[in-house]
């Protein structure tokens, strides 16, 4: 058991506050979801500003995507090791640390005086952004309760959803009309304000007090906490391996001008930030049962867009139920590996980060290599089938292995 609070810090909402009790949490769960914000914003938003940081650092548009991929790399490097790094400090603490780090690269970003400098902030950028999102979901759970953790979750990752819709857009426009830098300061000021916010709204006991080293070290040698990662990492590259080449695909195969393609973004947004919701309501009905649903969806989803990408409405649906339905599996994936950690909750979340980095990869790189084959840009969504039906396989095979017992954490 975690130890209970020093007598005069202040009572953990999970303590104190019924389980359900999502009124009270609503604070708390504000000020992750504007993290959640901060966050996917920067994320995406460097993908609608190569062409303007190519000609400004003098780098090809290859060169620049670098930025990209080292910004993955950070989160899957991050994401566990932060976690386990700074498993004694308190959860409101290390979030405030998370994203003050966050804050800095960010602006570092923006002053990158050539095209390595500027690898190496994105990179700096991605660490902390998966021990964000484990941490930030561990203490949304616990101060919505446990009946509730599935809807407290998706509140904070609506969040993130929300930056597809809005933030990506709003930060894209600013890039291209004042300048890239432009872009990663306005991103650091939305880290400001979610500092204040985390600081104002997030009670100090949130989440427990902080861990043992060995305890979300212990964590590690389940395997079926491994299995889960894997059937993640495989099988949501197939959203990706369709995601990463959708304006190509729009304006060369549906026949949409390219001033569209931020519209069919939003769209993917929208249906993301649907997706989440759905997700954390069947999440609380039943974890393994979501999951299950998530990839057989998202597989449809793909099927779908395979078929009919070539014309415009039936290709917009399909887009749209894949950000539902990836969204669904990706809240599902999320409380599951929490669920398998469970004297690691913050670990098993940030895992899920890194393992979506991976697969934002890996869908990227077998999307790519389709289309260098000469199959077309609707063969990414049929190669993003066989991917998520292997992960599917893997949950059926070893997705009901139980967890092996971990020793209760001991007094700090």
């Amino acid at each position: 058991m975690v130890a209970s609070s020093p007598p005069h810090a202040p009572t953990a909402p999970d303590e104190a506050t019924p389980p359900g009790s999502m009124r009270r949490a609503a604070p708390a769960l504000l000020a992750l979801a504007v993290g959640g914000f901060t966050i996917g914003t920067t994320e995406f938003a460097a993908m609608g500003l190569l062409p303007d940081v190519g000609a400004d650092l003098g780098a090809t548009d290859p060169q620049v995507g670098y930025t990209i991929a080292a910004y993955a790399l950070g989160v899957v490097v991050g994401a566990p090791l932060l976690t386990v790094a700074a498993a004694r400090m308190s959860r409101k603490r290390l979030l405030l640390a998370l994203m003050g780090a966050y804050t800095v690269a960010n602006v570092l970003s923006a002053a990158a005086p050539d095209i390595g400098w500027l690898v190496a902030g994105r990179f700096l950028a991605g660490l902390p952004h998966g021990a964000f999102f484990g941490v930030g979901a561990a203490v949304g759970a616990a101060v919505a309760g446990p009946a509730q953790r599935g809807r407290a979750v998706a509140t904070m990752m609506t969040g993130l959803t929300i930056a597809n819709v809005v933030g990506v857009p709003l930060s894209t426009w600013v890039g291209q009309a004042f300048g890239w830098r432009t872009s990663y300061v306005l991103i650091g000021a939305l880290g400001l304000v979610t500092l204040l916010g985390l600081w104002r709204l997030v009670p100090a006991g949130a989440g427990g007090a902080g861990r043992m080293v060995r305890t979300e070290l212990a964590t590690l040698r389940n395997a079926p906490l491994w299995f889960a990662f894997g059937a993640g990492a495989i099988g949501f590259g197939g959203m990706f391996a369709v995601y990463t080449y959708v304006a190509p695909t729009m304006t060369g195969v549906t026949g949409l001008p390219g001033g569209a393609v931020p519209w069919v973004l939003a769209l993917f947004g929208v249906g993301m930030t649907v997706g989440t919701q759905i997700g954390g309501r069947l999440a609380d009905r039943g974890v393994l049962r979501a999951v299950l649903t998530g990839f057989v969806a998202t597989a449809v989803s793909l099927v779908l867009f395979a078929l009919t990408g070539a014309s415009v409405v039936p290709a917009l649906i399909s887009l749209f139920l894949l950000g539902v339905t990836s969204q669904i599996l990706g809240l599902a994936f999320q409380t599951r590996l929490m669920d398998l950690s469970p004297g690691a909750p913050s670990l098993g979340a940030a895992l899920c980060h890194a393992g979506l980095n991976v697969a934002n990869g890996a869908g990227a790189f077998l999307g790519g290599v389709v289309i260098d084959a000469g199959w077309g840009y609707l063969a990414p969504a049929w190669a993003g089938v066989v991917v998520t039906v292997l992960g599917l396989g893997m949950i059926l095979a070893f997705g009901r292995q139980r967890v092996v017992h971990q020793p209760a954490e001991t007094t700090l």
